[in-house]
């Protein structure tokens, strides 16, 4: 039976094939004026019919496209053929058929560079580099786009081809956000911006001033996103696209978007239930919906801390979330229903739901989600709040290390392909000069020769100065480049000079003072407080590892509890030295929500205050108190010791190191201090606090 259908199929097949070929042929009246290729109307039914056919099963549609493709090849290779072969390509792409595509694709490319057809090879390129983008390539789909781009560029300067490269910028500009080169697609969006705007293309300047809101969003600028997006939406009330209505619901989405990003709740809430009322929205936009209907439940709890309601409102993302069966979304949800758990005060349901956010965010490899679920477990649960932190550290040095290397791959995909074309413009350039010189023999004879030697001499010397100036340029460049890093280098060594003086050194000052005078000694006692100092020199071994590999102030994390961490150091300091010291501060203050700057630099400041007092100023007693002042907070140590003249030129390394620290957090010092009278030293900081930020995913748009 199925050998049956299978010769019935052929036959049909075969019997089409035939008719169009006739009926083509048909066409050819004896009419003087030209008519159409009967070849190229076979070709054109026959895809046609692959594409468009849906009782036809997938191989009878392939073999259409293969019967179309041999009479391709009975055309004349030129520019008929390409656009013919053109179609064949993306039909078998439409299909899903990648080998096929692919092959057809490499032929095309290969044939219209041969014959300079650039307007089929762009199109090629952009073929190939949306294949490339549909399958997460991304790196190739950016390739392939500037080689269309460089294409297009070739092509006469009118409204068609302005479009196309414009186009291109665009796309290019999506692929740079996608990977966080922010510099590079605002660059690439605005050039676009610049084209459609001379074409009044009002649909593509809305996409394009839409992707230059994602870049400024994605860069913490929310108010160049928001007058992006504010842009955008003028335009699309410009255009007559028939989706115009699900673009603006788009745009209201990608608005509230940055409202939530940046914490704007009570604008956040107005903008998603202005989205949700859209007549229709839920029947027609389900998966808008569930988005929009998860954010606002987040916003009225930020806002209002309207817990029911929102509870209720998540409740019914979920349900829409499960029927659509988008698992990337969902992570999502369930981080909202964590922060909702926890201000009901459900610590264990809070964290075991930010737990399936994390695990989905994972396994969707939705990277943002991931580092907010990690940083949301690190304050519901503190007894594993370790573990979490360096999973953290691990998964947003790996997402760094990746978006560094595809932005890396895409300068240099932009280096190569401009050198490429450069290149390739000399060698035009240097043709047409022996072709003309060659014209010009023939013509005039040899009496011209040496007016064209001349002509041939004088462009290669323009070339080489410009290419002598090119250089310098470019040494000038490395020159800049080195002095930057030799200025960073230099930074990088004076602060972790000041951490080894301030931190390592001030506590083997102390170390060793006690040692000096256990070291004779064999009780209990002393054998006790040795083993508890070796123990605290292997704590000054840990800190000096964590110094040396301190990446994003990992450093400045490690105070979980400040003024313990203070305590317990000026403690220590007392017992080693003899000094009497005492330390009060104001408890009313969240001194463990201090930014970390602030922690490591005041406790650094007290530190080496305390060390020059042993070391230098002779004290018997030291005072220190840490108060707040309105926004300030103050700190204040005071010593008995022997003083010293402030006004002085030549100071210590430790007293440079507290004047460098001052200003690293913006404090004000004042250092009050005579001969023989002691000294006061004085520090007002501003205080600021640690706030978590919440990313959110804003929708894609495609040109």
């Amino acid at each position: 039976m199925d050998l049956l259908n299978n010769i019935f199929n052929l036959k049909n097949r075969t019997y089409i094939i035939l008719l169009i070929v006739f009926w083509g042929c048909e066409r050819q009246t004896p009419q003087k004026e030209p008519i159409s290729n009967p070849k190229v109307d076979s070709i054109k039914e026959l895809v046609n019919i692959a594409k468009t056919a849906k009782e036809l099963p997938l191989q009878d549609k392939k073999a259409y496209l293969t019967d179309a493709e041999k009479l391709t090849t009975e055309l004349s290779q030129d520019t008929v053929q390409l656009k013919q072969l053109s179609e064949i390509s993306l039909a078998y792409k439409k299909l899903e058929d990648s080998l096929e595509f692919r092959r057809t694709n490499t032929l095309l490319l290969k044939m219209s560079q041969n014959l300079n057809e650039n307007t089929v090879l762009g199109y090629s390129h952009w073929d190939l580099a949306s294949f490339f983008n549909s399958h997460g390539v991304t790196d190739s789909s950016f390739y392939h786009y500037k080689k269309a781009l460089k294409s297009f560029e070739q092509l006469p300067a009118d409204s068609t081809s302005k479009s196309l490269r414009a186009r291109m910028y665009y796309n290019m500009a999506r692929l740079q956000d996608s990977y966080k080169d922010y510099l590079g697609g605002e660059i690439s969006a605005t050039t676009a911006i610049k084209i459609f705007d001379e074409l009044e293309d009002n649909y593509r300047l809305y996409n394009s001033y839409s992707a230059l809101g994602m870049l400024a969003n994605g860069i913490g600028d929310s108010d160049k996103a928001l007058k992006s997006y504010e842009k955008a939406r003028e335009y699309l009330d410009k255009s007559t696209r028939n989706n115009k209505v699900d673009l603006i619901l788009q745009n209201q989405n990608n608005i509230a978007s940055v409202y939530l990003n940046t914490e704007n709740f009570g604008r956040a809430k107005q903008v998603y239930q202005q989205l949700l009322s859209s007549p229709n929205l839920k029947e027609e936009k389900p998966e808008t919906y569930e988005k929009a209907l998860g954010s606002l439940s987040y916003s009225i709890l930020k806002a209002d801390n309207d817990t029911e309601k929102a509870n209720e409102l998540l409740h019914e993302a979920f349900m829409f979330n499960v029927e659509s069966g988008d698992k990337y979304d969902r992570a999502r949800l369930h981080y909202y229903n964590a922060e909702l758990s926890a201000a009901k005060g459900n610590t264990e349901e809070a964290i075991d739901e930010a737990k399936e956010a994390y695990a989905i965010a994972k396994e969707t490899y939705n990277n943002d989600r991931s580092l907010d679920a990690l940083r949301l477990l690190n304050r519901l649960d503190p007894v594993n709040s370790q573990s979490y932190f360096e999973e953290y550290y691990l998964l947003d040095e790996a997402i760094s290390e990746e978006e560094r290397t595809k932005r890396d791959k895409f300068a240099r995909i932009r280096m190569e392909t401009d050198d490429i074309i450069e290149e390739n413009q000399i060698l035009a350039k240097e043709k047409q000069v022996w072709v003309y010189a060659a014209m010009l023999l023939i013509i005039f004879g040899i009496g011209f020769m040496a007016i064209v030697s001349l002509y041939v001499s004088n462009n290669q010397l323009k070339f080489r100065q410009k290419q002598q100036e090119s250089n310098q340029e470019i040494y000038n460049l490395m020159l800049s480049q080195q002095g930057k890093f030799e200025e960073g280098k230099q930074l990088e060594q004076k602060r972790i000079s000041e951490e080894l003086h301030d931190g390592i050194l001030g506590e083997m000052l102390g170390i060793r003072l006690i040692l000096s005078g256990l070291n004779n000694r064999e009780d209990q006692a002393s054998i006790e407080q040795r083993a508890a100092l070796i123990e605290k020199l292997r704590e000054l071994e840990e800190e000096i590892r964590t110094i040396s590999h301190e990446l994003n102030h990992a450093s400045y994390e490690k105070f979980h509890n400040f003024i313990v961490s203070l305590e317990d150091m000026i403690d220590g300091i007392q017992k080693s030295s003899g000094i009497s010291c005492s330390f009060v501060y104001d408890k009313k203050v969240h001194w463990d929500s201090l930014l970390g700057d602030i922690k490591i630099n005041a406790y650094r400041i007290v530190q080496e205050s305390l060390k020059n007092c042993v070391k230098h100023a002779k004290s018997k007693n030291v005072s220190i108190s840490f108060q707040s002042m309105d926004d300030n907070l103050k700190l204040t140590i005071t010593d008995d010791g022997v003083g010293f003249d402030p006004k002085r030129k030549k100071k210590g390394i430790g007293l440079r190191n507290i004047i460098s620290r001052v200003k690293k957090i913006k404090g004000v010092l004042d250092i009050d201090s005579k001969p023989e009278k002691g000294t006061t030293i004085k520090v007002m900081i501003p205080a600021k606090y640690v706030e978590f930020e919440i990313s959110d995913k804003t929708e894609a748009i495609n040109v």
